[in-house]
């Protein structure tokens, strides 16, 4: 079976178009049409269909995804195996601040080896397994309670990641050039799919309560294109991203990202790594850590941890 057309496969599964995965991959969207083609020849079943914003999953391809997945991980592992010197670190997403920043570190370096993966874990516990497991040498997560470390595990803050609003053209906000919290409030904020017992869910409740606004979890979250179309075409929803967190969408969306102030709202975004931690996570570190800083007024969630100034 052809590994390109299992990557190819599961990108476009979940960014759900297939352009997007060309571009994350690298190739033509063509290529990766024809990858997918060959792959639903070798397997004898349809995995997508075609929409007017992309494809969907059918059946078949929802139930072959998670082994999809399973295979790209352990091709991913073996050539981590054989190249020496690689940091694995896990982020949330491709497309989420934590990834942006390492692309940046690892553009400003050529020839550096980075490995990046994302292990699509909710419970911060899993997390730390897996660090404790060496399947991951460090983790962008936050575990919201520091005291429940497990011995051998520390966290260190990262950076700070503002949130912005997302709207579409209709929505009563969306002519502003800045907001503050206390302008957020009675309007529907709809992060779907917030996982319990998962960092996220503890931000949003202390945001709610801290500003009394009204975020919105119901529902799965069928991915990012399915959250954009949706707020292309409301009058009444929004959604809060993070600045550095990359969305691509058709330009007749016409959406339009605010940024929130005074206070400024942030998500600290930490890192988890082994007491004994790989030498090539020093210079990652530092880099995160020379961000430019925030100014004015801010709001941050959580305990916070050591800058990391000491950590490898």
């Amino acid at each position: 079976m052809d590994t390109e057309a299992v990557r190819s496969f599961v990108r476009a599964a979940e960014l759900g178009q297939l352009q997007h995965a060309a571009d994350e991959l690298g190739v033509t969207q063509q290529a990766v049409s024809k990858r997918i083609a060959t792959l639903e020849r070798r397997l004898g079943v349809q995995l997508f269909t075609r929409t007017a914003r992309g494809v969907a999953l059918t059946a078949d391809g929802l139930a072959f995804l998670p082994h999809a997945r399973g295979i790209v991980t352990g091709v991913d592992r073996a050539i981590t195996a054989i190249t020496p010197g690689a940091p694995r670190i896990d982020v949330l997403g491709f497309r989420s601040a934590q990834a942006v920043v390492l692309h940046e570190y690892w553009r400003s370096r050529p020839g550096i080896h980075l490995d990046v993966v994302t292990l699509r874990e909710n419970d911060p516990r899993a997390v730390v397994a897996a660090i404790q497991a060496g399947e991951v040498d460090a983790s962008f997560r936050t575990i919201t309670d520091p005291a429940a470390l497990p011995p051998g595990v520390r966290m260190i803050h990262a950076f700070d990641s503002p949130l912005e609003l997302l709207v579409g053209p209709r929505h009563p906000l969306a002519s502003a050039s800045t907001l503050t919290p206390a302008q957020l409030r009675g309007h529907r904020i709809w992060v779907p799919g917030i996982a319990p017992r998962s960092e996220w869910a503890d931000f949003y409740d202390q945001l709610v309560t801290a500003f009394d606004l009204r975020v919105d979890g119901a529902g799965p979250h069928f991915g990012d294109e399915v959250l954009l179309g949706t707020l292309a075409e409301s009058a009444d929803v929004a959604t809060l991203v993070g600045a550095r967190d990359r969305y691509l969408w058709p330009t007749d969306y016409d959406l339009r990202r605010i940024p929130i102030a005074d206070p400024v709202l942030v998500y600290p975004i930490s890192l988890l790594l082994p007491e004994n931690a790989h030498p090539g996570l020093r210079p990652i570190i530092d880099h995160v850590r020379n961000l430019a800083p925030l100014t004015g007024k801010a709001w941050r969630p959580f305990r916070q941890p050591s800058t990391g100034r000491s950590a490898v």
